[in-house]
């Protein structure tokens, strides 16, 4: 368990300077470069990813449960991951999606993470499900609160990403879809080693 509350701090944490702190990265950045910057940024996301999921592993194999959900619950969260992988391809497609969203990539995690928690309806939910999937959606609450506050500040840093456009939107449904229909019958239990449908 202490590897993954580590992977999750060191995770979480680097992605968190702009909630805490939103000044705070554009000053290391400048004291750094840029590119040094990123470069740290993206190593210590790295670093943490690694150790949730080994962390989350180890977990798994000595489970402390929590709570158990009817098994009907399994549908609810497929149902709830169903627009997850289109959320996450309409963050880099500007289009309708992107719009109606604000932010998708927020929504999708949020989602992800609620879906993740409702899941365990079978084997129940598990000290090791609730500190990943519901440290990932009091995080993603938390960001999507900080981006309107950081919005309003002008404190905002958008990526250029171009004008919207009709296709985009057509790439992220069909894209996303894609991608979610190889993840319920196939990636997951390759990844994961559990199968979302039975």
């Amino acid at each position: 368990m202490v590897w993954l509350i580590l992977g999750l701090v060191l995770f979480l944490g680097v992605h968190s300077v702009a909630i805490v702190a939103p000044l705070v990265r554009d000053r290391w950045a400048q004291r750094l470069g840029e590119g040094a910057w990123k470069g740290l940024y993206t190593l210590v996301s790295l670093v943490g990813l690694g150790l949730i999921v080994w962390g989350y592993g180890l977990a798994r194999e000595a489970p402390v449960l929590l709570y158990s959900l009817p098994a009907g619950f399994r549908h609810l969260a497929a149902l709830l991951m169903l627009p997850v992988f289109v959320l996450l391809f309409a963050a880099y497609l500007p289009g309708r999606i992107q719009a109606a969203a604000k932010h998708p990539m927020l929504l999708a995690v949020k989602l992800w993470a609620l879906a993740h928690l409702l899941a365990q309806s079978v084997t129940g939910g598990t000290l090791a499900d609730v500190l990943l999937f519901g440290g990932f959606l009091v995080w993603a609450i938390a960001d999507r609160i900080s981006v309107k506050r950081r919005a309003a500040a002008g404190l905002l840093r958008s990526l250029p990403l171009g004008p919207p456009r009709a296709r985009n939107d057509a790439i992220a449904l069909a894209g996303g879809l894609a991608v979610y229909l190889l993840f319920a019958f196939w990636l997951h239990a390759v990844l994961f080693g559990v199968r979302p449908f039975g």
